[in-house]
């Protein structure tokens, strides 16, 4: 009797655990879906805010040449729509977040001087400070999905080609400064549609997420 109630008190003790855990999680995944929907608000109200600068002349240029650029991101290998990230997995799903938040390492530190001299809103900190969080919060996710398990996927740590490209660019400055807004709004919407994802692929087996 006292054994079974030993065993019973160990499988109790578990159970809370992992529900404790369970619940860790959940708060993280909402966390980091709270920080990329901000960002990319804040992505689209700043790629406003200079579109509303623009001279017409300058409008017009910049339509006929920003659809033709592409982003450094264009590099990582991504699922292209919804339908394609809903039959992604939760973990590559997190890894790809990831690498996308990550290759804004050093494109950061011109779109903080681009929203320092030339827009009204965000801040240089800002940005800096919620991309810094959201890598930490998705690579903790990540950690927890392979739960003790290797990474098996070396892509993750293969440095992207052009790393310092947005910093490099032969663009103008009015070309650059928008391809950078641009590119920084698609990406933000790129995570946020994939742990969106994430985050319901994690709460049911269902795979049809409506977003």
């Amino acid at each position: 009797m006292a054994r079974a109630l030993v065993l019973l008190s160990v499988v109790l003790v578990s159970l809370l655990v992992n529900q404790g855990r369970a619940s860790d999680n959940q708060r993280l995944f909402n966390n980091v879906v709270v920080r990329v929907q901000h960002l990319h608000q804040l992505a689209a109200k700043m790629i406003n805010d200079f579109d509303d600068n623009l001279l017409p002349e300058d409008r017009r240029l910049l339509s006929k040449t920003i659809p033709m650029s592409f982003c450094i991101s264009d590099y990582i290998e991504a699922p292209t729509g919804k339908d394609e990230a809903q039959r992604s997995s939760m973990l590559k799903l997190l890894r790809i977040s990831f690498r996308l938040i990550e290759s804004w390492e050093l494109a950061s530190q011109i779109l903080s001087r681009t929203v320092s001299n030339s827009l009204t809103v965000g801040s240089p900190n800002q940005i800096n400070e919620k991309l810094a969080d959201l890598e930490m919060g998705i690579s903790v996710l990540t950690k927890g999905c392979l739960d003790g398990h290797p990474n098996m996927d070396d892509n993750d740590s293969l440095p992207l080609p052009f790393e310092d490209f947005y910093l490099t660019s032969e663009d103008n400055d009015l070309t650059k400064n928008f391809r950078l807004l641009a590119c920084f709004k698609k990406d933000m919407h790129k995570v946020e549609t994939y742990l969106r994802v994430a985050n319901c692929r994690r709460r049911s087996l269902d795979s049809n997420c409506t977003l």
